[in-house]
């Protein structure tokens, strides 16, 4: 295999045409169907489908099968087939929802602006995931072209991720015997701990969500006349929530919400934050003297993969400061996420978060907590020696330093979603959400060097996938 050549071809995809093709799907407000119920009707999920499928036919291996296929009153999805000469099937994946559009952007960005600076093009979408497409089949077409034996590519490409990918079990049902049995799978929604080498993922975390609402009046009445009787709706949610969350330091104190650390990701963990160094807690935007919760980098690493996680997200009944009148307000309102570490089945963790905050309430006020989010999260299984040893030789090449893995703290549903329907295949997991890419928030950026990098340690992926020893 040539290393420069592959480099070489997915360098030249990059620069004639990945670049244009980005720009054009940056413009397109592809916000995923939990920001856009009415996305159906606005069309724009279909106008970013029907804009990478027409670069897939125009790029992809004259054998190639591309397909959208959509299910009924559900978001559409992109199969793109690409037939092997060798045993196995790799499935990559990627999706093309965005999350909203958020205040806060630079003087000269917007979430719907496509702006290369610096090797950085801004936009929504742009890293998070919209690259994966081009990257992905980029990849396998710069390994198809070179004459390697690869196996069977499936680019499975969804765009209903942002909203938790609830309508990705139906296609993976639907499209089951298709499919058949991957031996890899390869996703590329994941972050970097810096742009310097090739990251993977070894875990993600999962999700309960939902809003506790607590309700102790009709409606609001004078604070001067009911304060001292009446009890507030936010002291009590308060409370509650210490059930969950020890206010001091942020610990999520329920046995239930927690799990044991592997001694290897624990391992693994300190190797990442020898890497990233200072830039793990310095890359997020603090104001004044606000420092981070642990000063130790492993411990945060360890912190934001493995340790579940609270934060309140929004809520209602709160007036905004102008509109504020001496008002004892009858019911209070958070929306909850908290993050559970990877082992920890999000279903269950959902309904225990449920009787834990509904039991006993204080004053015996209407306490409810309604999930809308159950998330389990993932844990990577071993990887085959001619994997790791691949992954370490393309990062070394196309980077020059090696692999890194670390945990990530965010969920990926479709992960657990694969594990389950795949319990034999290898998956790698990586991504180019490093620092400041700022993904869900203003000036979301990718880091065009990185992307063409990683995709060439993909196209080495896959090469080696199909020359490795299979007996």
């Amino acid at each position: 295999m040539t290393t420069k050549a592959l480099q070489a071809a997915v360098d030249h995809r990059w620069e004639k045409e990945i670049l244009t093709e980005m720009e054009g799907f940056i413009r397109i407000p592809a916000k995923s169907p939990a920001f856009d119920p009415d996305w159906a009707a606005n069309g724009y999920l279909e106008d970013a489908i029907a804009h990478a499928e027409r670069w897939c036919r125009a790029t992809a291996p004259a054998d190639a099968s591309i397909e959208v296929i959509r299910l009924d009153g559900r978001t559409p999805l992109l199969l793109v087939d690409v037939p092997g000469n060798r045993d196995g099937t790799i499935l990559l994946y990627g999706h093309l929802d965005k999350q909203p559009e958020v205040s806060g952007w630079s003087d000269g960005l917007g979430p719907w602006q496509p702006v290369l600076r610096d090797e950085r093009l801004y936009g929504r979408g742009s890293a998070d995931d919209g690259y994966a497409v081009y990257a992905s089949l980029a990849a396998v077409t710069a390994v198809h072209e070179q004459g390697l034996p690869h196996g069977r590519c499936l680019l499975l490409i969804e765009t209903c991720e942002e909203s938790g990918s609830y309508d990705l079990p139906h296609y993976i049902d639907h499209l089951r015997q298709r499919i058949g049995q991957p031996d890899l799978v390869l996703c590329l929604d994941s972050g970097c701990g810096n742009y310097e080498q090739m990251w993977c993922t070894t875990s993600l975390r999962g999700m309960a969500a939902g809003t506790l609402q607590v309700e102790t009046l009709t409606q609001g009445v004078h604070s001067g006349d009911a304060g001292g009787v009446v009890p507030s709706s936010f002291r009590i949610a308060r409370h509650l929530l210490e059930r969950l969350e020890d206010s001091t330091d942020g610990r999520i104190t329920p046995a239930a919400f927690n799990a044991e650390i592997p001694d290897e990701r624990r391992a693994q963990a300190r190797a990442a934050a020898e890497v990233v160094g200072a830039t793990l807690r310095d890359r997020f935007p603090f104001t004044g003297e606000t420092r981070a919760e642990e000063q130790d980098l492993t411990e945060l690493v360890l912190n934001r993969s493995w340790r579940p996680a609270l934060e309140i997200t929004g809520a209602d009944g709160l007036p905004t400061i102008a509109d504020a009148g001496n008002v004892l307000r009858a019911a209070t309102a958070f929306k909850l996420a908290l993050r559970l570490p990877p082992t920890v089945e999000g279903t269950a963790a959902t309904a225990r978060l449920k009787d834990l905050l509904e039991a006993n309430p204080p004053h015996g006020a209407r306490v409810t907590f309604t999930p809308d989010q159950a998330a389990t999260g993932w844990h990577a299984p071993p990887l085959s020696p001619w994997l790791a040893e691949t992954m370490d030789a393309a990062s070394r090449d196309a980077f020059g330093a090696p692999v890194i893995y670390m945990g990530e703290g965010g969920t990926i549903p479709f992960m657990a979603l694969l594990s389950e329907a795949f319990p034999k295949a290898q998956f790698v997991i990586t991504g180019v959400l490093g620092p400041q890419s700022n993904a869900h928030g203003p000036d979301e950026f990718l880091h065009v060097p990185t992307a063409r990098r990683l995709t060439t340690c993909v196209a080495r992926i896959i090469a080696a996938h199909g020359s490795r020893d299979t007996g």
